[in-house]
């Protein structure tokens, strides 16, 4: 099992993309029982089981027996059909209508308007995951773990962990990448989504529509007992004015008092005066 979050995430990026391809295969060639596709792909078919159990719970698979086919003791084969959601997934043309669409509303209503569309657009998806957040009563770290779930069932990939400044929620699969590369309105409605969610200020550190490999969103943990915020201008190592007494130095040997030899006493005059004797003349 792996151990790291990035490992964990990495797994199910991969996961994101079997299906994809199991989903395709679906398409291409019509219903098939696990060893058909597990041949197809050159997996295992409890690889590909696996998998299809996980699509058939976002409803995007069904199993059905196939009439007039056989297998083992005159059992009727199982086959796996692609669902109407599942079709709905292949929306590849639909970005160029998308950016288009989106085009238009910005030339006629500004950005704004762009921001309106996103923000309908990922109220159901607010909705959805609200649920799952809801039952769940802990610090804005346990929330992240709660909604990453929550946006792995609706495609995204995503992971959350503790980190030492609080926690990290990365998305490793982006749906709108393609169109939010063009209109960041998306990213930025999708981040305020996720604060409101986790019930705390979130800060977006990397988008994949910008070109880095993963979604990064660094939430913050409660500060704690006894910090101030930086900048405040108190210094968090004193703990008053008062100053440390001075201590000896360790090995150093008291300074001997040397005595002085009888003489006139000292001048207070402020005239310069020459301490060397003089030589007589």
């Amino acid at each position: 099992m792996e151990s790291s979050a990035g490992q964990v995430g990495t797994v199910r990026a991969d996961d994101v993309r079997t299906r994809d391809r199991v989903t395709a295969l679906l398409l291409e060639h019509g219903p098939q029982t696990a060893s058909e596709l597990a041949a197809r792909l050159g997996i295992s078919p409890a690889a590909v089981r696996r998998h299809l159990d996980a699509l058939a719970l976002r409803g995007r698979v069904e199993e059905r027996s196939t009439a007039g086919a056989q297998r083992g003791r005159g059992r009727p084969a199982r086959r796996f059909h692609l669902t109407d959601a599942g079709r709905s997934g292949f929306a590849h043309a639909y970005d160029d209508l998308a950016l288009t669409a989106l085009r238009h509303v910005a030339a006629s209503g500004g950005p704004d308007a762009v921001r309106a569309v996103a923000e309908a657009q990922l109220a159901g998806l607010e909705r959805r995951a609200s649920d799952a957040v809801a039952r769940t009563a802990g610090a804005s770290v346990d929330r992240a773990r709660a909604l990453a779930e929550a946006l792995t069932a609706e495609g995204y990939a995503a992971s959350a962990s503790a980190i030492a400044s609080g926690g990290q929620l990365c998305q490793h699969h982006c749906p709108v990448a393609h169109v939010a590369a063009e209109f960041p309105q998306l990213c930025e409605v999708e981040t305020a989504v996720i604060g409101r969610l986790v019930g705390t200020h979130v800060q977006r550190l990397a988008t994949i529509a910008h070109g880095d490999g993963v979604c990064t969103t660094h939430i913050p943990g409660p500060a704690r007992p006894g910090t101030v915020p930086v900048g405040s201008g108190r210094d968090h190592t004193r703990t008053g004015n008062t100053a440390d007494p001075a201590r000896p130095v360790p090995g150093e040997r008291a300074a001997r008092v040397v005595p002085r030899r009888p003489g006139p006493a000292p001048s207070t005059s402020n005239t310069p005066t020459n301490d060397r004797e003089r030589t007589p003349a």
